[in-house]
């Protein structure tokens, strides 16, 4: 629906409000914000309604456009994009500075567009600040707005100004009356028989890990796209960039985080920032893609990363990407068997997960992966180069099997059949923690949540805990997402 609605592009030099005036047209902290110049880098999309009717914003970097480096230029080329589709633009000033060069060749440049364009001139928290703002007409830009996203002053006559000159492509009304009407029969039909509940209309997919490991890189691939910025420098990425792909049939949201890092090793708000960020966006997602550098192998962070994952209930897939440059370092040391320059990269090889690497054999790296990554046993692995654009159907494949999974539902009956056929003596648990189960069901999905219901109020043991996870996988599947379980004990103590 979102991209059938009319555009409007926010642009401007970097740290004049941009992000701050998209927080206050979609109603919600979409975008980070901060005193740092350049915090937004990527396009941000957001939805904004005014006197019922919807418009699609969207929140671009901050723009110099003679600036030649490689991030500022990678933004000035997002922004583009953005333009091109915008049916409205809106140019963001800050009133507390003088017109500088850059605003001048911006203006210029939005007006040989030809399109609806607006100056909002931000940050006039006061009247005697209004007459400032009329400084900048020299822009050449008629239609002028007064405005402060921090406080919302002006940002209702922008929208009613905006709203005039551009198409009305949809009303909360509308969407409304064009539900599909669901008959009593089909809202009475018994649906204790199936074993999935019923699929969402898209499934969220966020991309995790360490920075520069090529998570960008992933969502350009996946979403056919240069939706982010890709560069070699790490922490590129800092708010969460998302994309909605149509695939068989099927809705994908895939939302780009940016990289986690340590608490120590962030050192600007804005990064600090971004961290928070992604690991709420993370939170809010059905499947987390756990992206490792093959080259480095799993490190520390990963499995911290890793962990708030699975600790959040989120089904996870594990992609080992850059395995081209693995691939191609064994060849190269295969080449230059007995020369120094060998002996010294068998020195760095001491490790198991060196080895691995040394013989770019997968299912080695594979089971050196989930030694470090014990708790993510249920975890498919897929090797990768997403620069290449390799097993990309592969990696759509997965999402699509482990979100079938995490909203599989096993009935009452099942369980407690699949209960009586378990050997509970096989558990390795001291006599004194162990509990008999006298039945159990299935709560919730996404993730399944099982209710045991127990003869004594204890603690399941870890290994007692374990032990039936492993039995549920074996006989129901679950691939991919964590199983949580729940006891209620029969009499509770006192």
């Amino acid at each position: 629906m979102s991209e059938s609605l009319p555009t409007l592009a926010i642009v401007g030099r970097p740290n004049v409000g941009k992000s701050t005036l998209f927080n206050r047209l979609v109603g919600r902290r979409r975008a980070i914000v901060g005193d740092e110049p350049g915090i937004t880098r990527d396009r941000l999309y957001g939805t904004a309604e005014w006197s019922g009717r919807q418009i699609r914003v969207v929140d671009t970097g901050g723009i110099i456009p003679e600036d030649k480096e490689l991030i500022p230029s990678e933004i000035f080329r997002q922004a583009k994009v953005a333009l091109e589709e915008a049916s409205a633009i809106v140019m963001v000033v800050d009133s507390r500075t003088e017109l500088a060069a850059p605003d001048m060749e911006l203006s210029r440049l939005l007006l040989k567009m030809g399109k609806p364009l607006f100056l909002a001139v931000n940050k006039v928290d006061n009247v005697e600040l209004e007459a400032a703002a009329e400084n900048f007409r020299r822009l050449g830009i008629k239609n002028l707005v007064p405005i402060s996203a921090e406080h919302g002053n002006g940002v209702a006559e922008l929208l009613e100004e905006v709203l005039k000159v551009i198409p009305d492509g949809g009303s909360t009304e509308t969407e409304t009356d064009e539900l599909p009407e669901v008959s009593e029969e089909e809202e009475s039909a018994d649906s204790a028989q199936t074993r999935m509940s019923a699929p969402t209309s898209e499934t969220k997919v966020a991309i995790i890990g360490r920075p520069n490991v090529g998570k960008s890189t992933l969502l350009n691939q996946l979403t056919g796209t240069t939706r982010s910025i890709v560069s070699p420098i790490p922490g590129t990425t800092r708010d969460a960039v998302d994309e909605v792909v149509e695939r068989d049939g099927h809705k994908y949201r895939f939302i780009d985080t940016a990289g986690i890092r340590r608490k120590g090793k962030t050192d600007l708000m804005a990064e600090k920032l971004s961290v928070v960020m992604a690991r709420k966006h993370m939170e809010a997602a059905d499947v987390s893609i756990l992206v490792i550098d093959a080259s480095e192998g799993v490190t520390g962070l990963d499995a911290n990363i890793a962990g708030y994952a699975h600790e959040s209930g989120r089904s996870v897939i594990i992609v080992v990407n850059k395995w081209d440059t693995v691939v191609a370092q064994a060849h190269k040391m295969r080449e230059q068997a007995g020369t120094p320059e060998a002996e010294r990269m068998e020195r760095k090889s001491r490790s198991k997960m060196r080895v691995a690497m040394k013989s770019a054999d997968q299912g080695e790296y594979e089971r050196r992966v989930r030694e470090n990554l014990k708790f993510l046993d249920y975890a498919p692995v897929i090797f990768t180069s997403a620069i290449k654009g390799q097993k990309i159907d592969k990696i759509f494949e997965t999402i699509e099997r482990v979100a079938k999974e995490r909203r599989k539902r096993i009935s009452t009956s099942e369980m407690n059949r699949f209960i009586e056929h378990v050997d509970f003596e096989r558990a390795s648990v001291p006599i004194s923690k162990r509990v008999r189960i006298l039945y159990m069901t299935q709560t919730n999905v996404a993730p399944p949540t099982f209710v045991l219901f127990t003869d004594k109020d204890v603690k399941l043991h870890f290994a007692y805990e374990r032990f039936l996870e492993n039995q549920i996988r074996k006989a129901f599947g679950f691939e991919g997402t964590p199983i949580w379980i729940k006891v209620r004990p029969r009499h509770k103590k006192r």
